[in-house]
């Protein structure tokens, strides 16, 4: 039987229609909390809400764009509204609209477009949680970032810029928040299946199936993690087992890499 040690906990996770997003939620309702989500598209918002209903009563959906200053406030809002306040936000938002692609053959927008979503869109869900979760108890947050921000990896210039800022900002904000007790953690991913991402990449010749096709060769265990080993990870930094952990981003890659910072 899972353990019950959210039990009483008010979650919020951004962009949490499928993948890591989802897959995180699943596993918050399933160890007692109630799970608010949020997502652009309705249709996957309302089948997801469903599936986390059934696991824990009161869970449900919020549409939002959370790379959308206003509507990640309006949808923060509105959570803690619903549950009456506001103890954990995990921010996994938004997918990202470019994936591996060497720096010199990017344009100028698409470069600005993956800082947008791989950077605004985790850290707008975050500042408009802030006055709700000073008034938890016991307060946390966990963002979703890329262990490509730790190991330089070709086509991964930006990805790994991106996920940097969102390393710094973790620890930036760990000290911040301190004074008011909410703790900032990030959970930092490689290649994980059991996510669109992953059906994407193998679906079609290009290269980031290249790229990833020759790291999928050298994970030590023969495999690459899944969405479920990658949300177990996030949960634990969320439970009271944790409660002495700020500032840190945990990588969950598999041993595909060591070192960084």
């Amino acid at each position: 039987m899972q353990q019950q040690d959210l039990q009483g906990t008010s979650a919020l996770v951004s962009g949490a229609t499928s993948g890591i997003g989802l897959a995180i939620a699943r596993q918050l309702a399933g160890r007692g909390a109630v799970v608010g989500i949020t997502g652009r598209n309705a249709g996957r918002g309302a089948q997801a809400a469903g599936e986390l209903a059934s696991i824990q009563a009161g869970c449900f959906y919020v549409q939002a764009d959370a790379g959308d200053p206003a509507a990640a406030k309006k949808s923060v809002a509105e959570a803690a509204e619903r549950m009456g306040g506001l103890d954990l936000l995990v921010s996994s938002g938004a997918e990202g609209s470019l994936g591996p692609t060497p720096f010199a053959d990017m344009t100028p927008e698409q470069i600005a477009a993956s800082f947008d979503s791989r950077v605004l869109a985790r850290i707008y869900p975050v500042h408009a949680a802030i006055p709700f979760l000073r008034a938890s108890k016991s307060a946390s947050v966990i963002m979703i970032t890329t262990d490509a921000a730790r190991h330089p990896t070709p086509g991964e210039s930006v990805i790994g810029a991106a996920g940097a800022a969102i390393i710094l900002l973790t620890k930036a904000l760990a000290r911040e928040l301190s004074r008011d007790r909410i703790r900032v953690n990030s959970v930092a991913l490689t290649l994980t299946s059991d996510t669109p991402s992953w059906d994407r990449i193998f679906s079609r010749e290009s290269f980031e199936n290249k790229l990833f096709s020759k790291a999928l060769a050298r994970f030590p265990q023969g495999r690459a993690p899944t969405a479920a080993e990658v949300a177990e990870a996030a949960v634990f930094l969320a439970s009271p087992a944790a409660a002495q952990i700020t500032g840190q981003t945990l990588s969950v890659n598999g041993g595909l890499s060591f070192g960084g910072w």
